[in-house]
């Protein structure tokens, strides 16, 4: 049964378009490592693998160690991380989009 944590690392990892396999080698883990992380409950990982798989990920690894939040906050997280890094006026394009679709997003 996967575990909070185990639940952030995939919907992350997912979100990204990191396979296991890609997740593994940016954080200098297993791909085993991470399938057992993401799926089970693994004793509890140290402090430095989640330091690595908090940088591969872009979070910070308190993100991924705090069970308050929520798992679909990821992909809101994730959103707002590349909306800050966007230029300008791509940001106010995306402003407009949003000023149409309104509140309800349609």
């Amino acid at each position: 049964m996967a575990t909070p944590l185990g639940e952030k690392i995939r919907t992350l990892r997912k979100s990204k378009g990191f396979t296991l396999d890609r997740l593994a080698e940016l954080s200098e883990s297993s791909k085993s490592y991470i399938w057992e992380l993401e799926n089970k409950d693994p004793p509890r990982p140290s402090a430095d693998k989640i330091a690595k798989i908090a940088v591969a990920l872009a979070v910070t690894p308190d993100y991924l160690i705090t069970e308050e939040v929520a798992v679909e906050d990821a992909t809101d997280t994730a959103f707002f991380r590349k909306y800050r890094r966007m230029d300008p006026g791509v940001k106010e394009k995306i402003r407009k989009m949003l000023d149409v679709m309104g509140e309800d997003g349609e």
